[in-house]
């Protein structure tokens, strides 16, 4: 039997598809009001069909990151991650009492999601963990952008939870991570490191008291510098 399959996959391809864009538009050396590749060259670079490049870039108009000039192209408008904010989070203009509230939250979940990622997830997920982590860690050391890539670590050790609750609040993780950089501003580096690795280990051998643990005192880290950056500002 025939399957059109790009038919029944289109769903699931166009958001896949709205993230690459969303990794390939913030590169550094893609500048706010660059013009993108075209359709077909993006169909391409992601090998997939160009009605699906069409869907995403439609997606992401609607969402403030590309513009469609006809006649021109496409071009990036925002380098913002709107799309992974869908709780409108990212408007709150007390951005310290927001960090606060987002460790909260992130206190509560986030050691359980890498104790459940530790029982998980499978041996390629967990390469692709310790991946992100190097990759972030790479970044960091560089002194480049390294947001979008400690997003992607927190997101993937929620995918391998395994726990489709724990995936839906990913957003929030990830308004949780742009927000605590943007405040300690690369101040956390060793120690966002040092942790970084001490999570992905103990996922790597299956230790979820020690994902755990480790979590907590990834997040405990950011707290504390919260607080003595609140109270220096005051």
């Amino acid at each position: 039997m025939a399957y059109n399959y790009e038919k029944v996959n289109k769903q699931l391809l166009v958001p896949q598809i709205e993230d690459q864009l969303m990794l390939y538009i913030g590169q550094d050396d893609i500048a706010i009001g660059s013009r993108l590749p075209s359709e077909y060259e993006l169909a391409e670079l992601f090998g997939v069909g160009r009605s699906t490049v069409r869907e995403a870039v439609k997606s992401l108009a609607t969402k403030g990151i590309l513009e469609v000039r006809r006649g021109a192209g496409t071009f990036v408008k925002s380098k913002e991650l709107v799309m992974d904010d869908p709780l409108g989070l990212s408007q709150f203009e007390d951005k310290y009492r927001l960090a606060m509230e987002l460790f909260d939250a992130r206190i509560l979940l986030e050691p359980e999601v890498a104790a459940a990622a530790c029982k998980n997830a499978t041996e390629e997920e967990k390469q692709q963990i310790k991946a992100l982590c190097d990759e972030t860690e790479a970044l960091y050391l560089a002194g480049k952008n390294h947001i979008q890539k400690d997003m992607e670590f927190h997101a993937c050790i929620a995918k391998c939870s395994r726990n489709r609750v724990f995936e839906v609040l990913i957003p929030v993780i990830y308004t949780a991570v742009t927000t605590f950089a943007n405040l300690t501003n690369r101040k956390l580096m060793k120690e966002t490191i040092d942790t970084h690795r001490e999570i992905t280990n103990a996922i790597l051998r299956g230790d979820s008291m020690g994902a755990k643990c480790a979590m907590i005192m990834h997040l405990t880290y950011n707290r504390q510098m919260l607080m003595r950056l609140q109270k220096e500002e005051k």
